[in-house]
Protein backbone atom coordinates (compact mmCIF):
# COMPACT_ATOMS: atom_id res chain seq x y z
CA UNK A 1 0.00 0.00 0.00
CA UNK A 2 2.95 2.34 0.52
CA UNK A 3 3.80 2.12 -3.20
CA UNK A 4 0.24 2.87 -4.37
CA UNK A 5 -0.65 6.47 -5.31
CA UNK A 6 -2.14 8.44 -2.43
CA UNK A 7 -3.87 11.24 -4.36
CA UNK A 8 -4.81 12.12 -7.93
CA UNK A 9 -4.37 15.62 -9.35
CA UNK A 10 -6.64 16.54 -12.29
CA UNK A 11 -6.66 19.80 -14.27
CA UNK A 12 -10.47 19.79 -14.02
CA UNK A 13 -13.28 17.58 -12.77
CA UNK A 14 -13.56 15.35 -15.85
CA UNK A 15 -10.17 14.75 -17.53
CA UNK A 16 -7.73 12.04 -16.55
CA UNK A 17 -5.53 12.94 -13.61
CA UNK A 18 -1.97 12.25 -12.56
CA UNK A 19 -1.29 9.99 -9.59
CA UNK A 20 0.84 11.26 -6.74
CA UNK A 21 2.55 9.11 -4.13
CA UNK A 22 2.33 10.02 -0.47
CA UNK A 23 5.84 11.46 -0.64
CA UNK A 24 4.73 13.82 -3.44
CA UNK A 25 1.35 14.72 -1.99
CA UNK A 26 2.44 16.27 1.31
CA UNK A 27 4.95 18.88 2.46
CA UNK A 28 8.06 17.49 4.17
CA UNK A 29 7.06 18.05 7.81
CA UNK A 30 3.55 16.71 7.31
CA UNK A 31 4.94 13.72 5.40
CA UNK A 32 7.22 12.76 8.30
CA UNK A 33 4.42 13.08 10.86
CA UNK A 34 1.87 11.14 8.80
CA UNK A 35 4.39 8.41 7.93
CA UNK A 36 5.37 7.94 11.58
CA UNK A 37 1.76 7.79 12.77
CA UNK A 38 0.67 5.34 10.07
CA UNK A 39 3.75 3.16 10.58
CA UNK A 40 3.15 3.06 14.32
CA UNK A 41 -0.48 2.08 13.80
CA UNK A 42 0.55 -0.64 11.33
CA UNK A 43 3.12 -1.96 13.82
CA UNK A 44 0.49 -2.13 16.57
CA UNK A 45 -1.80 -3.98 14.14
CA UNK A 46 0.69 -6.79 13.46
CA UNK A 47 2.05 -7.15 16.99
CA UNK A 48 0.30 -8.88 19.87
CA UNK A 49 -1.14 -5.89 21.64
CA UNK A 50 -4.21 -5.21 23.72
CA UNK A 51 -7.48 -4.74 21.84
CA UNK A 52 -8.02 -1.27 23.30
CA UNK A 53 -4.58 -0.22 21.98
CA UNK A 54 -5.43 -1.55 18.52
CA UNK A 55 -8.70 0.36 18.64
CA UNK A 56 -6.99 3.60 19.62
CA UNK A 57 -4.32 3.11 16.94
CA UNK A 58 -6.92 2.33 14.28
CA UNK A 59 -8.99 5.40 15.10
CA UNK A 60 -5.87 7.60 15.17
CA UNK A 61 -4.77 6.21 11.81
CA UNK A 62 -8.18 6.87 10.24
CA UNK A 63 -8.18 10.45 11.52
CA UNK A 64 -4.61 10.89 10.24
CA UNK A 65 -5.62 9.64 6.79
CA UNK A 66 -8.47 12.11 6.46
CA UNK A 67 -6.33 14.99 7.65
CA UNK A 68 -3.54 13.93 5.27
CA UNK A 69 -5.77 13.75 2.20
CA UNK A 70 -7.20 17.16 3.09
CA UNK A 71 -3.72 18.65 3.33
CA UNK A 72 -2.70 16.90 0.09
CA UNK A 73 -5.53 18.69 -1.69
CA UNK A 74 -4.26 22.07 -0.48
CA UNK A 75 -0.64 21.20 -1.26
CA UNK A 76 -1.13 19.82 -4.79
CA UNK A 77 -3.60 22.36 -6.16
CA UNK A 78 -2.16 25.80 -6.86
CA UNK A 79 -3.64 28.59 -4.77
CA UNK A 80 -6.49 30.30 -6.57
CA UNK A 81 -6.92 27.50 -9.14
CA UNK A 82 -10.66 26.78 -9.02
CA UNK A 83 -10.52 24.20 -11.82
CA UNK A 84 -7.93 21.76 -10.44
CA UNK A 85 -9.29 18.72 -8.61
CA UNK A 86 -7.56 16.50 -6.07
CA UNK A 87 -9.11 13.13 -5.28
CA UNK A 88 -8.10 10.20 -3.06
CA UNK A 89 -6.28 7.53 -5.05
CA UNK A 90 -5.96 3.77 -4.58
CA UNK A 91 -3.35 4.04 -1.81
CA UNK A 92 -5.67 6.14 0.32
CA UNK A 93 -8.58 3.74 -0.15
CA UNK A 94 -6.42 0.70 0.61
CA UNK A 95 -5.11 2.29 3.80
CA UNK A 96 -8.61 3.35 4.76
CA UNK A 97 -9.87 -0.20 4.24
CA UNK A 98 -6.97 -1.76 6.18
CA UNK A 99 -7.25 0.52 9.21
CA UNK A 100 -11.05 0.23 9.17
CA UNK A 101 -10.70 -3.55 9.39
CA UNK A 102 -8.22 -3.11 12.24
CA UNK A 103 -10.70 -0.88 14.10
CA UNK A 104 -13.64 -3.21 13.52
CA UNK A 105 -11.62 -6.23 14.66
CA UNK A 106 -10.57 -4.41 17.84
CA UNK A 107 -14.19 -3.48 18.54
CA UNK A 108 -15.26 -7.09 18.04
CA UNK A 109 -12.62 -8.25 20.53
CA UNK A 110 -13.57 -5.63 23.11
CA UNK A 111 -17.30 -6.43 22.81
CA UNK A 112 -18.38 -2.93 23.84
CA UNK A 113 -21.81 -2.40 25.35
CA UNK A 114 -24.57 -1.04 23.10
CA UNK A 115 -24.29 2.36 24.76
CA UNK A 116 -20.53 2.51 24.18
CA UNK A 117 -21.02 1.61 20.51
CA UNK A 118 -23.44 4.49 20.13
CA UNK A 119 -20.99 6.80 21.89
CA UNK A 120 -18.19 5.75 19.52
CA UNK A 121 -20.49 6.32 16.54
CA UNK A 122 -21.32 9.76 17.87
CA UNK A 123 -17.63 10.56 18.32
CA UNK A 124 -16.91 9.46 14.75
CA UNK A 125 -19.68 11.72 13.43
CA UNK A 126 -18.41 14.58 15.60
CA UNK A 127 -14.83 14.07 14.34
CA UNK A 128 -15.93 14.20 10.71
CA UNK A 129 -18.13 17.22 11.39
CA UNK A 130 -15.15 18.92 13.03
CA UNK A 131 -12.98 18.25 9.96
CA UNK A 132 -15.72 19.59 7.71
CA UNK A 133 -16.25 22.74 9.76
CA UNK A 134 -12.52 23.36 10.03
CA UNK A 135 -12.25 23.48 6.25
CA UNK A 136 -9.45 20.89 6.15
CA UNK A 137 -11.35 18.83 3.57
CA UNK A 138 -12.64 21.68 1.41
CA UNK A 139 -9.86 21.26 -1.16
CA UNK A 140 -10.97 17.73 -2.08
CA UNK A 141 -12.83 17.35 -5.34
CA UNK A 142 -15.79 15.60 -3.73
CA UNK A 143 -16.18 18.49 -1.28
CA UNK A 144 -16.07 20.97 -4.16
CA UNK A 145 -18.88 18.99 -5.78
CA UNK A 146 -20.75 19.24 -2.49
CA UNK A 147 -20.14 22.98 -2.20
CA UNK A 148 -21.75 23.61 -5.58
CA UNK A 149 -24.75 21.43 -4.71
CA UNK A 150 -25.15 21.95 -0.97
CA UNK A 151 -28.85 22.88 -1.09
CA UNK A 152 -29.85 20.06 -3.42
CA UNK A 153 -27.66 17.63 -1.47
CA UNK A 154 -29.66 18.03 1.73
CA UNK A 155 -32.92 17.93 -0.18
CA UNK A 156 -31.94 14.63 -1.78
CA UNK A 157 -30.67 13.36 1.59
CA UNK A 158 -34.12 14.04 3.06
CA UNK A 159 -35.81 12.17 0.19
CA UNK A 160 -33.39 9.26 0.55
CA UNK A 161 -34.02 8.87 4.28
CA UNK A 162 -37.77 9.33 3.82
CA UNK A 163 -37.91 6.58 1.21
CA UNK A 164 -35.82 4.16 3.27
CA UNK A 165 -37.53 4.72 6.62
CA UNK A 166 -41.04 5.31 5.25
CA UNK A 167 -41.07 2.05 3.29
CA UNK A 168 -39.72 0.25 6.37
CA UNK A 169 -42.51 1.63 8.56
CA UNK A 170 -45.12 0.62 5.98
CA UNK A 171 -43.62 -2.88 5.75
CA UNK A 172 -43.65 -3.18 9.54
CA UNK A 173 -47.31 -2.13 9.75
CA UNK A 174 -48.28 -4.74 7.14
CA UNK A 175 -45.60 -7.37 7.75
CA UNK A 176 -45.92 -7.92 11.50
CA UNK A 177 -49.66 -8.80 11.39
CA UNK A 178 -49.04 -10.87 8.25
CA UNK A 179 -46.25 -12.76 10.00
CA UNK A 180 -48.49 -13.36 13.00
CA UNK A 181 -51.19 -14.66 10.66
CA UNK A 182 -48.69 -17.00 8.97
CA UNK A 183 -47.64 -18.30 12.39
CA UNK A 184 -51.20 -18.83 13.60
CA UNK A 185 -52.52 -20.30 10.31
CA UNK A 186 -49.84 -22.70 8.98
CA UNK A 187 -51.67 -23.48 5.68
CA UNK A 188 -51.23 -19.82 4.65
CA UNK A 189 -47.56 -19.70 5.54
CA UNK A 190 -46.07 -21.45 2.53
CA UNK A 191 -48.14 -19.55 -0.04
CA UNK A 192 -47.44 -16.12 1.43
CA UNK A 193 -43.73 -16.72 1.97
CA UNK A 194 -43.36 -18.22 -1.54
CA UNK A 195 -45.01 -15.14 -3.06
CA UNK A 196 -42.74 -12.81 -1.10
CA UNK A 197 -39.72 -14.88 -2.13
CA UNK A 198 -40.70 -14.47 -5.79
CA UNK A 199 -40.90 -10.69 -5.34
CA UNK A 200 -37.48 -10.72 -3.69
CA UNK A 201 -35.93 -12.43 -6.72
CA UNK A 202 -37.02 -9.68 -9.15
CA UNK A 203 -34.04 -7.40 -9.92
CA UNK A 204 -34.51 -3.98 -8.37
CA UNK A 205 -34.19 -2.04 -11.63
CA UNK A 206 -36.73 -4.35 -13.26
CA UNK A 207 -39.23 -3.93 -10.43
CA UNK A 208 -38.87 -0.14 -10.48
CA UNK A 209 -39.56 -0.23 -14.21
CA UNK A 210 -42.51 -2.63 -13.93
CA UNK A 211 -44.27 -0.31 -11.48
CA UNK A 212 -44.23 2.70 -13.82
CA UNK A 213 -47.21 1.54 -15.92
CA UNK A 214 -49.61 0.60 -13.07
CA UNK A 215 -48.85 3.77 -11.13
CA UNK A 216 -49.37 5.87 -14.26
CA UNK A 217 -52.74 4.17 -14.74
CA UNK A 218 -53.71 4.85 -11.11
CA UNK A 219 -52.75 8.52 -11.47
CA UNK A 220 -54.80 8.85 -14.66
CA UNK A 221 -57.91 6.93 -13.61
CA UNK A 222 -58.37 7.26 -9.85
CA UNK A 223 -59.61 10.69 -8.71
CA UNK A 224 -57.27 12.44 -6.32
CA UNK A 225 -54.36 10.03 -6.87
CA UNK A 226 -52.20 12.51 -8.76
CA UNK A 227 -53.04 15.22 -6.22
CA UNK A 228 -51.32 13.24 -3.46
CA UNK A 229 -48.22 12.63 -5.55
CA UNK A 230 -48.97 9.30 -7.23
CA UNK A 231 -47.53 9.16 -10.74
CA UNK A 232 -45.84 6.73 -13.09
CA UNK A 233 -42.45 8.06 -12.08
CA UNK A 234 -41.33 9.67 -8.85
CA UNK A 235 -41.40 8.77 -5.20
CA UNK A 236 -44.63 6.70 -5.24
CA UNK A 237 -43.44 3.71 -7.36
CA UNK A 238 -40.02 3.86 -5.67
CA UNK A 239 -41.66 3.78 -2.23
CA UNK A 240 -43.89 0.84 -3.22
CA UNK A 241 -40.97 -1.13 -4.66
CA UNK A 242 -38.96 -0.72 -1.45
CA UNK A 243 -42.06 -1.68 0.54
CA UNK A 244 -42.40 -4.91 -1.45
CA UNK A 245 -38.74 -5.79 -0.95
CA UNK A 246 -39.07 -5.12 2.78
CA UNK A 247 -41.96 -7.51 3.37
CA UNK A 248 -40.10 -10.84 3.16
CA UNK A 249 -37.55 -10.19 5.96
CA UNK A 250 -40.22 -8.73 8.24
CA UNK A 251 -42.75 -11.53 7.70
CA UNK A 252 -40.17 -14.33 7.76
CA UNK A 253 -38.47 -13.11 10.93
CA UNK A 254 -41.79 -12.56 12.66
CA UNK A 255 -42.71 -16.18 11.91
CA UNK A 256 -39.25 -17.39 12.98
CA UNK A 257 -39.29 -15.36 16.20
CA UNK A 258 -42.71 -16.62 17.24
CA UNK A 259 -41.94 -20.22 16.22
CA UNK A 260 -38.73 -20.14 18.28
CA UNK A 261 -40.55 -19.64 21.58
CA UNK A 262 -40.45 -22.90 23.58
CA UNK A 263 -43.79 -24.67 23.99
CA UNK A 264 -43.10 -24.92 27.73
CA UNK A 265 -43.10 -21.12 27.96
CA UNK A 266 -46.52 -20.90 26.34
CA UNK A 267 -47.86 -23.70 28.56
CA UNK A 268 -46.60 -21.91 31.67
CA UNK A 269 -48.21 -18.65 30.57
CA UNK A 270 -51.52 -20.37 29.96
CA UNK A 271 -51.15 -22.12 33.30
CA UNK A 272 -51.14 -18.81 35.17
CA UNK A 273 -54.31 -17.76 33.41
CA UNK A 274 -53.14 -15.52 30.58
CA UNK A 275 -55.62 -15.07 27.76
CA UNK A 276 -54.57 -15.46 24.13
CA UNK A 277 -54.12 -11.71 23.66
CA UNK A 278 -52.22 -11.41 26.96
CA UNK A 279 -50.00 -14.31 25.94
CA UNK A 280 -49.20 -12.54 22.68
CA UNK A 281 -48.52 -9.11 24.19
CA UNK A 282 -46.80 -10.13 27.43
CA UNK A 283 -44.89 -13.26 26.41
CA UNK A 284 -44.66 -13.97 22.68
CA UNK A 285 -43.87 -10.51 21.32
CA UNK A 286 -41.22 -9.67 23.98
CA UNK A 287 -39.46 -13.00 23.39
CA UNK A 288 -39.67 -12.73 19.58
CA UNK A 289 -38.72 -9.04 19.52
CA UNK A 290 -34.93 -9.53 19.06
CA UNK A 291 -35.54 -11.67 15.95
CA UNK A 292 -38.11 -9.20 14.62
CA UNK A 293 -35.79 -6.24 15.20
CA UNK A 294 -33.06 -8.11 13.34
CA UNK A 295 -35.38 -8.03 10.33
CA UNK A 296 -35.85 -4.29 10.84
CA UNK A 297 -32.07 -3.84 10.81
CA UNK A 298 -31.72 -5.90 7.62
CA UNK A 299 -34.52 -4.01 5.89
CA UNK A 300 -33.26 -0.58 6.93
CA UNK A 301 -29.75 -1.19 5.61
CA UNK A 302 -31.16 -2.83 2.47
CA UNK A 303 -33.51 0.08 1.81
CA UNK A 304 -30.80 2.70 2.31
CA UNK A 305 -28.77 0.99 -0.39
CA UNK A 306 -31.63 0.28 -2.79
CA UNK A 307 -33.10 3.78 -2.48
CA UNK A 308 -30.15 4.89 -4.61
CA UNK A 309 -31.75 3.22 -7.63
CA UNK A 310 -34.96 5.20 -7.07
CA UNK A 311 -33.28 8.12 -8.86
CA UNK A 312 -33.68 6.22 -12.15
CA UNK A 313 -37.46 6.74 -11.99
CA UNK A 314 -37.40 10.22 -10.49
CA UNK A 315 -37.62 9.13 -6.86
CA UNK A 316 -34.71 11.33 -5.80
CA UNK A 317 -32.17 10.47 -3.14
CA UNK A 318 -28.40 10.15 -3.25
CA UNK A 319 -28.73 8.17 -6.48
CA UNK A 320 -29.31 11.49 -8.27
CA UNK A 321 -25.63 12.35 -7.80
CA UNK A 322 -24.48 8.80 -8.59
CA UNK A 323 -26.23 8.69 -11.96
CA UNK A 324 -25.37 12.31 -12.80
CA UNK A 325 -21.73 11.47 -12.13
CA UNK A 326 -21.89 8.35 -14.30
CA UNK A 327 -23.44 10.36 -17.12
CA UNK A 328 -20.79 13.07 -16.88
CA UNK A 329 -17.94 10.62 -16.22
CA UNK A 330 -17.25 12.58 -13.01
CA UNK A 331 -16.08 10.09 -10.39
CA UNK A 332 -16.19 12.60 -7.55
CA UNK A 333 -19.84 13.35 -8.24
CA UNK A 334 -20.50 9.60 -8.02
CA UNK A 335 -18.72 9.60 -4.66
CA UNK A 336 -20.90 12.48 -3.48
CA UNK A 337 -23.85 10.10 -3.70
CA UNK A 338 -22.12 6.83 -2.83
CA UNK A 339 -20.17 7.84 0.28
CA UNK A 340 -23.17 9.27 2.23
CA UNK A 341 -25.15 6.15 1.33
CA UNK A 342 -22.44 3.89 2.75
CA UNK A 343 -22.05 6.08 5.85
CA UNK A 344 -25.81 6.17 6.42
CA UNK A 345 -26.09 2.38 6.07
CA UNK A 346 -23.19 1.86 8.48
CA UNK A 347 -24.70 4.23 11.06
CA UNK A 348 -28.12 2.58 10.74
CA UNK A 349 -26.61 -0.88 11.19
CA UNK A 350 -24.66 0.25 14.26
CA UNK A 351 -27.72 1.83 15.88
CA UNK A 352 -29.98 -1.14 15.11
CA UNK A 353 -27.35 -3.63 16.36
CA UNK A 354 -27.18 -1.72 19.64
CA UNK A 355 -30.99 -1.79 19.93
CA UNK A 356 -31.17 -5.52 19.12
CA UNK A 357 -28.46 -6.35 21.68
CA UNK A 358 -30.21 -4.25 24.34
CA UNK A 359 -33.58 -5.91 23.71
CA UNK A 360 -31.96 -9.36 23.63
CA UNK A 361 -30.57 -8.87 27.13
CA UNK A 362 -33.94 -8.00 28.67
CA UNK A 363 -35.31 -11.60 28.68
CA UNK A 364 -31.96 -12.88 29.98
CA UNK A 365 -32.06 -10.41 32.86
CA UNK A 366 -35.64 -11.41 33.55
CA UNK A 367 -34.63 -15.07 33.71
CA UNK A 368 -31.79 -14.29 36.15
CA UNK A 369 -34.15 -12.25 38.30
Amino acid sequence: MAWAPFATLKPNRIVQGQARALSEALPAQALVLVSVLLAAAALIAVLRTAAWLKLAAGLAALLTLFMAIGQAADFLAAAGNTYARVSPASGFWLLLFAFSLMTIDALARLRPSPLLRLVLLGLAVAAFAGLKLSGDLDGLSVMKEYASRADSFWGEATRHVSLAIGSLVAAAVVGFPLGLLCHRVPPLRKGILDLLNVIQTIPSMALFGLLIAPFAWIAANIPGASAIGIAGIGAAPAFFALFLYSLLPVVANTVAGLAGIPAETRDAARGIGLSRSELLLQVEIPLALPVILTAVRIVLVQNIGMATIAALIGGGGFGVFVFQGLGQMAVDLVLLGALPTVALAFAAATIMNAIVDTVSRIPEQGVRA
